[in-house]
């Protein structure tokens, strides 16, 4: 078996899934189309790579839940609208709020830090801090949000 096909056979991790969901929630909003129609053409196209079922969870809980999401990073990004954040940033932040507030199974610390790790590949080098920031006010109420959600 090569080395190559060996790769491709890997099952993509959770950050690989993650990463996804961002790029596909960035180029929904670039091309203002819902992100989920346009993930619904990709899912079994020959010409994309596999979707992870866990990015598929991703960009339907955003979408689901995005107009909540919104307003919760409107008021906790101090001074900063959803339009005015890099729409990389909006992205990274909208998967951060969605798992920290509705995946059961990401404990918030790793919420935060993936988010955080993403926007250090994909974004500014002020990403990072600045969604590190948002996310950890959030995380840092997200026991009492998540009983009135």
């Amino acid at each position: 078996m090569s080395t190559g096909s060996a790769t491709r056979a890997r099952p993509p991790s959770r950050r690989d899934a993650r990463r996804r969901a961002v790029e596909i929630l960035y180029e929904a909003r670039q091309r203002d189309t819902d992100a989920v129609t346009l993930l619904s053409g990709r899912v079994g196209s020959p010409d994309v790579d596999p979707i992870a079922d866990y990015t598929i969870t991703l960009v339907e809980g955003v979408t689901a839940h995005q107009a909540h999401i919104d307003e919760l990073l409107a008021e906790h990004a101090q001074g900063w609208t959803v339009d005015r954040m890099p729409p990389v940033d909006a992205a990274v932040l909208r998967v951060g709020v969605y798992e920290l507030l509705w995946a059961n199974d990401v404990p918030d610390p790793v919420a935060i830090d993936e988010a955080v790790g993403i926007a250090k590949e994909l974004s500014t080098d002020d990403s990072p801090r600045f969604i590190n920031g948002v996310l950890g006010r959030l995380g840092s109420i997200a026991d009492r949000l998540r009983t009135v959600l």
